[in-house]
């Protein structure tokens, strides 16, 4: 499926959007291409973005998108603390699948200087870090769209083993292609388009984020377990939804 065949406009009725709940009836059954394209058609490219950490199964979600459309705008949070193999992984996506339009997002410089000044928020307050490093970024990023792609699955578990196809965050849609996906789906768009691997997973990191708060997993491990390890926290902020 291309929706390049068909141009995507602005929805005037934007403003006045489907609920979620109906759209996620409406698509319960679609395959990820298929919500992609649903959510073009909700509402035009021009307010549609999808939030990528270019991370260890994103290639997978990116490669649907650019076959739906490769312009839809891609939001990348630069947050001061990615391995630089994942920047690298970032610049040969972007190559590889053609995608024409991938903004990186870094923090406030204002925020950083006042409430990270020493770069070790991390340590000592990890919510509060993930909140000016991610979350604000995000949500600033956000302001010119009315709805967002992301690629969570309900294989990952924690508060995301019941995620809907679609849900309201805040005053948006959110779209979930990937959230009844198999974790056997993913790899299968890897080996089909022979997608790079992220770099990191050769060396055991099964889930990249920031460096601090990244661990390799081991043996046996749940493919996040190395996020934030010895803690509770197991969502860096951005996908607590929010209802309007």
């Amino acid at each position: 499926m291309n929706a390049l065949a068909t141009p995507f406009t602005a929805d005037p009725a934007a403003d006045h959007l489907p609920a979620a709940e109906e759209l996620a009836r409406s698509l319960a059954d679609a395959k990820p291409s298929e919500i992609i394209a649903a959510a073009l058609r909700t509402v035009g490219r021009d307010k549609l973005a999808l939030v990528s950490s270019f991370g260890t199964e994103s290639a997978a979600l990116l490669k649907v998108m650019a076959d739906v459309d490769p312009a839809i705008p891609v939001i990348f949070l630069d947050t001061g603390w990615i391995f630089e193999e994942t920047l690298a992984y970032r610049d040969t996506l972007i190559k590889t699948l053609g995608l024409r339009d991938v903004r990186s997002i870094k923090p406030a410089q204002e925020a950083l200087k006042q409430k990270d000044p020493d770069g070790d928020l991390w340590f000592s307050d990890p919510d509060a870090c993930c909140r000016i490093r991610k979350v604000e970024p995000l949500a600033r990023a956000l302001k010119p769209f009315s709805a967002w792609i992301n690629g969570r699955k309900r294989f990952q578990g924690g508060l995301r083993a019941a995620i809907p196809v679609v849900e309201q965050d805040d005053v948006r849609l959110k779209f979930n292609p990937f959230a009844q996906a198999a974790r056997a789906e993913i790899e299968a768009i890897y080996k089909s388009a022979d997608l790079p691997p992220h770099p990191l997973v050769a060396a055991g990191f099964l889930s990249v984020g920031c460096m601090p708060c990244t661990s390799r997993t081991e043996a046996g491990e749940d493919a996040r377990a190395g996020r934030w390890r010895g803690r509770a926290k197991t969502e860096c902020g951005i996908h607590i939804t929010k209802t309007a």
